[in-house]
């Protein structure tokens, strides 16, 4: 006898496989008839086994809600409904009915849980700024969501705005797992909005940020009692002045240039204050109108009374208390014209920048931003001011040095994208340098981790992967111990590279340290990092280790460890390495063809006063080479011995490229040395054959 459980478990599965067999949707009704088709005794099995007055086809559009709000299908609201991407996924994954019917209870019941953060982010999405977009990982880190699930239950639901939540790179999210009509709707969309550049990416200039995206979600619920802001004001410079000494200071008061902005009412909505930039401000640009109404509107409508607010003159950094609503008062040249009363506590003089927390003092750096919520930093800021703090203090942060020239100099490459990695690095500390052989991968995150680190080699450790290195290799294991006389041999459990790193950077939280994985696709990753690939992605949680060297408090992975890898495509394809492994990495690619590669050998021959030969041969070379994957890096004609010997180039040839090309092609046909050969490629350029091989 089926329970209620069992046919709704059959009717649920039947429906999406239906779905699935009309890629464009189907009208309700007459998906009705073609579950009956299916199953003609679902009606009279209803009837005699559910005490339900409400009938199988009601339950069905019950159970239906529930499948929009995970995400598996969607409806148009016009009756018609459709199986989504991610409910195609599911059907695969999970064949067996009962067990489609047990994940599809865990994952409704987890949107109940959180139903006010999935319904608060929809209520953000359609605020977002015009071709903004936000990465699903970063509202994740700011709601407690999962970010599959927040993704999933955005491509059923598909409020306004729900195509703007991407993957950190900028494409539409891995775990929408979009049909090829989903991904056209996407693509649209985003295009629309003026979204994706010429790449077919979102541009990453137009990325919200953590903290953008906690403004966004900061609206207090209704009845909760609001808790207090925290606010940086610049005023050290304003059209030239410095307002913090001859004004704020003086007046008790911080305030705003709108010399352009009509008065807008205090508490106004966020699109009322974006009409009055659009109507004073049309001149500016879009990201600059967008910028001015994210501060007026937090200025008019979210900084409160009672609300924390710092500014600071350099490196002299003064606090306060708001102590009014927003009011518009003439100014000279309209430098403040937008005001608000201020108590600051400057009995005891400034304090320094760098008394903030780490991370609170890095957004002093900006020198674009008028108006900076650090809400994040409240409970610090209450100490400041003598207080018990009432929200949390945040944990010191390390910070991560800017590229700089020294570094571009050192590398040969240009400084924007070493800043690039820098920046991902601070995003998230896991990149992964990839390309062919001779790219200068290892090379380049050696330099960089010296730099990070502020050259402390006591703050770097360089481990490489192959197929037998194993988690008691990389982070702990037991390994034997001598026997002392008269003793028994034994087992000791030994720290591994990883592990003395971790516990090291525990002991200096303020430092970053470096952990540099040579050729990581050569080893069996699921197998080296164990427990420790959910730490990867969730820094501030703990797991249990597995010889359970923890204490049984958990063990964490410290932020201020940065690790950066190497993989060798010619090795192994990208596309090889696991999806958990893949989302929790950067990958930034070395090729001689393109990027900073490409450029990096005819550099170090110009530094050198050396002919610019043997840059336009390995171009020629590598235009020979049909699979990207195989063509040569310049780090195989960058060493200066090479070039003060006449036949230096013709051994590298015939030594290291060539049977490098002959591994490439074994069992083809190809003769490598008259395709590949140094006097072929001399021949074509025009650059005689003094040097070449002998016939």
């Amino acid at each position: 006898m089926p329970t209620r459980k069992e046919l709704n478990a059959k009717t649920t599965r039947l429906t999406m496989v239906i779905l699935a067999g009309e890629p464009r949707g189907m009208h309700v009704g007459a998906l009705w008839e073609q579950l009956l088709q299916e199953y003609p005794q679902l009606e009279s099995d209803w009837a005699a086994y559910v005490n339900d007055q409400n009938g199988p086809n009601r339950n069905l559009r019950w159970v239906s809600s529930e499948l929009v709000k995970i995400g598996w299908i969607f409806k148009d609201g016009n009756g018609t409904w459709q199986v989504t991407g991610v409910g195609r996924w599911a059907l695969d994954s999970w064949p067996d009915q009962d067990k489609l019917w047990e994940v599809q209870r865990e994952r409704y019941t987890e949107w109940r849980r959180q139903r006010a953060w999935f319904d608060r982010v929809q209520d953000a999405l359609p605020a977002l700024p015009g071709g903004a977009w936000a990465s699903a990982q970063d509202l994740a880190l700011v709601t407690g969501l999962d970010a599959s699930l927040l993704v999933h239950h955005l491509c059923g639901t598909r409020p306004e705005g729900w195509h703007r939540v991407l993957d950190a790179d900028g494409r539409p999210p891995e775990q929408a797992h979009l049909t090829e009509d989903e991904r056209r709707l996407v693509e649209g969309l985003l295009e629309a909005d003026g979204t994706v550049g010429a790449d077919g990416r979102a541009r990453p200039h137009q990325r919200l940020t953590e903290s953008d995206l906690r403004q966004y979600l900061a609206d207090d619920d209704p009845g909760d009692t609001p808790k207090r802001r925290a606010w940086l004001v610049r005023g050290s410079s304003v059209h030239g002045e410095n307002l913090v000494r001859s004004l704020w200071l003086p007046e008790g008061m911080c305030s705003l240039p709108a010399s352009r902005l009509r008065e807008v009412p205090a508490g106004s909505a966020r699109e009322e204050v974006a009409a009055a930039v659009e109507e004073g401000y049309a001149h500016a640009g879009s990201t600059e109108r967008d910028k001015l109404t994210r501060e007026y509107h937090d200025f008019l409508t979210r900084m409160r009374t009672g609300d924390i607010v710092l500014t600071n003159d350099g490196a002299e950094v003064y606090i306060g208390l708001v102590d009014g609503p927003p009011g518009y008062t003439a100014s000279s040249g309209g430098k403040a014209n937008l005001q608000r009363k201020v108590a600051w506590h400057t009995a005891d003089g400034p304090r320094d920048y760098t008394d903030l927390p780490e991370a609170a003092a890095n957004r002093l750096t900006n020198p674009d931003a008028v108006l900076i919520d650090l809400t994040e930093f409240t409970g610090d800021l209450e100490e400041w001011l003598g207080e018990e703090p009432d929200q949390p203090v945040t944990e010191r942060d390390f910070s991560l040095p800017d590229a700089d020239p020294g570094l571009a100099e050192a590398l040969l490459f240009d400084q924007d994208w070493l800043q690039e990695c820098v920046d991902l690095l601070r995003d998230r500390p896991q990149l992964i340098f990839y390309g062919p052989p001779g790219t200068g991968k290892t090379y380049v995150a050696q330099e960089l981790a010296k730099h990070l680190t502020g050259g402390k080699p006591e703050n770097t450790q360089l481990v490489q992967f192959h197929p037998s290195y194993s988690y008691e290799d990389f982070f702990e294991g037991y390994r034997p111990r001598p026997a002392a006389d008269g003793q028994q041999p034994s087992f000791e459990l030994t720290p591994g590279p990883l592990r003395k790193l971790a516990d090291a950077a525990r002991k200096r939280p303020g430092e970053p340290f470096v952990l540099i994985i040579d050729e990581i696709n050569r080893g069996n990753l699921a197998k080296v990092f164990g427990e420790l690939y959910f730490l990867l992605e969730y820094r501030g949680k703990s797991v249990d280790l597995l010889y359970g060297s923890d204490d049984g408090l958990g063990f964490t992975l410290p932020r201020n460890i940065v690790i950066l890898a190497t993989m060798n495509t010619a090795d192994r394809s990208i596309a090889l390495i696991d999806a958990a492994m893949r989302r929790r990495f950067w990958f930034q690619e070395l090729h001689p063809s393109t990027g900073p590669a490409s450029v990096v050998l005819e550099r170090w021959l110009s530094r050198r006063d050396l002919p610019d030969d043997a840059a336009r041969l390995l171009a020629a070379l590598n235009d020979r080479i049909a699979d990207r994957d195989f063509r040569v890096g310049p780090s195989y004609l960058m060493r200066e011995a090479l070039h003060a010997d006449s036949r230096g180039l013709e051994r590298v040839w015939r030594h290291q490229i060539l049977p490098l090309l002959e591994e490439h092609h074994y069992g083809d046909g190809v003769d490598v040395e008259k395709m590949y050969g140094l006097a072929t490629l001399r021949k074509d350029l025009g650059l005689g054959d003094d040097a070449a091989p002998s016939a």
